[in-house]
């Protein structure tokens, strides 16, 4: 599978009918680069772009039910870590997650 060494979601939505060319414009623009091995989220439903090194990859993901929890803050962009990565996947509070997956109260 896409090896991934660092997860960067960016809390700005993307236009969810946007192409690969227009995700990797975007995210030029927000994290300032596209690193190899490291994959971008954007909040409002679930897109990622995954730069592999050779080329990008775009997956986009859809709840059956309820919906991603996001963060409060309207701009800027957080690191996640794996852990944090495989939570917001699966519509769970991935905010709560913290070192070595102990959940703490925010």
């Amino acid at each position: 599978m896409i090896r991934v060494e660092a997860v960067w979601l960016a809390i700005d939505p993307l236009d969810m009918r946007s192409g690969s060319e227009a995700a990797l414009a975007r995210v030029v623009h927000v994290f300032g680069a596209a690193r190899p091995h490291h994959a971008y989220l954007f909040a409002n439903r679930l897109k990622v772009l995954v730069h592999d090194g050779i080329g990008v990859w775009l997956a986009a993901r859809r709840l059956n039910q309820g919906k991603f929890v996001w963060p409060k803050d309207t701009a800027g962009t957080l690191a996640l870590t794996r852990a944090q990565l495989d939570a917001l996947v699966l519509g769970l509070p991935w905010q709560r997650i913290g070192e070595a997956g102990v959940i703490t109260v925010l």
